[in-house]
């Protein structure tokens, strides 16, 4: 496997020779495995603080936490998380929407020809069955909400490129 560029000569190409490797690229898209976002059937569904993780293998400037589910198999419900984009650019293919709500920085999200620039307090979304790219000039924190996944599809075309 093998992730390889298409739009740009400064995207890393990135072998991934041995199974922890795929699992390495697996998990920076979809995380650890997880049961899917369920109620609790109490009156208020709680989840616990864990830090930003820079994602592991040559994703260095790009950390995340999936705040109350990852992104595994299907689901129905959202899933909240925050990103932390250090002079970078991710991509992926999305089979969900995902909508972003930038925190600091400044944000460009590209997505079928169309670019828009975000700033604190701006928000914009992905719609599903595209690629989605982010990219941070300098420095970009945000939340994003991943859309209902009921099929359960996988993203997948991940790029990585340091700015």
């Amino acid at each position: 496997m093998l992730i390889t560029c298409t739009t740009s000569d400064r995207m890393t190409d990135v072998p991934l020779k041995t199974s922890d490797e795929r699992e390495t690229v697996k998990a920076m898209a979809t995380g650890t495995p997880q049961t899917p976002t369920v109620t609790s059937g109490e009156a208020i569904d709680f989840w616990p603080a864990e830090p930003m993780k820079a994602l592991k293998g040559d994703w260095g400037r790009l950390s995340c936490r999936f705040i109350n589910s990852h992104p595994t198999g299907a689901w129905n419900d959202f899933i909240l998380s925050e990103w932390e984009l250090k002079a970078c650019a991710w991509e992926d293919f999305h089979p969900h929407s995902e909508t972003a709500f930038v925190l600091e920085g400044e944000l460009h999200i590209e997505s079928q020809g169309k670019t828009v620039i975000l700033k604190p307090g701006d928000s914009a979304r992905v719609n599903p069955g595209g690629i989605g790219r982010y990219s941070a000039p300098v420095y970009a924190r945000m939340y994003t909400i991943y859309g209902p996944n009921p099929d359960g599809e996988e993203s997948h075309s991940f790029k990585y490129e340091e700015l």
